[in-house]
């Protein structure tokens, strides 16, 4: 099957961009990886879960480092268990609302990434997760391209059923509890899906600049939409183009592929946004 997709693209494509295989895997990848951060950022960025996202990122040491400590071979295994955890934790003293929600993840994040990096560097194991911090997206394999196919259609299957929850959630929390929106249910679902997408993606983006491929296409859509099809229609469409972009300049200009996608991203957002200053939109 992926040989298929392979040749259609050849023929779409520079031959010199096209010739090695690590190149059709990770723009393969990233024609899957982009959309499903564009669909999902609209949601974090309308729920204001742009600290949460980031927190998970900083908590996958953490979930290396217990791994390690209990002896789990698997540490993509290992990060999606801790980050789904620490994720639940999180809305429920979220919810409690003792402390401001930022202030909470802030505090989480830190602690979690403080720990994890002191267990593994107690362990002189640091230096072997290190590569997490950036990714490497032109490492993916066939196999690890299917798993982020198989995320993809979950979540497209969690959007098709929850999205209106969602929504009304976003606008209103208690207009939507009146209605009958399971609203805890709801948010914790959203979380765990957040969670594990973050974690088995972490290996390919990086730690540091998840967050970032996350937001700052929803964050330039909503500089353009008028409306809410608008709105994620344009995210998608801009991470895909900022996904795909990265990639090609990365591959001629022989720089970190990760960072590079970051900065096309955020050129099409200061773009955007002086579109909205300048034409009002």
């Amino acid at each position: 099957m992926l040989a298929g997709i392979y040749g259609l693209m050849e023929s779409f494509l520079p031959f010199s961009f096209m010739k090695y295989d690590f190149i059709k895997n990770s723009f393969l990848a990233i024609l899957i990886i982009t959309p499903l951060f564009g669909l999902l950022g609209t949601m974090i960025v309308n729920n204001k879960m742009a600290f949460f996202s980031d927190a998970l990122g900083h908590s996958a040491f953490t979930g290396i480092a217990l791994g390690t400590l209990l002896g789990i071979a698997n540490t993509d295994l290992s990060m999606a268990g801790f980050a789904v955890v620490f994720a639940l934790v999180l809305n429920v003293i979220k919810r409690r609302k003792t402390i401001s929600a930022d202030t909470i993840i802030s505090v989480f994040s830190s602690v979690s990434m403080a720990a994890g990096l002191v267990m593994l560097s107690k362990n002189g194991e640091f230096s072997k997760y290190s590569s997490l911090l950036v990714g490497d997206i032109l490492s993916i394999q066939p196999k690890e391209i299917l798993l982020l196919f198989g995320i993809f259609l979950l979540t497209l299957v969690f959007f098709g059923c929850c999205f209106n929850a969602l929504h009304a959630q976003s606008v209103h929390e208690a207009l939507a509890r009146s209605r009958g929106v399971p609203v805890a249910a709801v948010d914790n679902a959203f979380s765990v899906l957040i969670a594990l997408i973050v974690m088995f993606s972490i290996r390919w983006v990086g730690i540091l600049i998840i967050n970032a491929l996350l937001i700052l296409p929803a964050a330039a859509a909503r500089n353009l939409a008028s409306n809410m099809r608008e709105y994620h229609r344009f995210s998608v469409a801009i991470s895909l183009f900022s996904g795909v972009t990265g990639l090609l300049l990365s591959f001629y200009n022989d720089t970190a592929t990760g960072p590079t996608i970051v900065l096309a991203a955020a050129a099409v957002f200061f773009l955007s946004l002086g579109a909205k200053v300048v034409f009002h939109l």
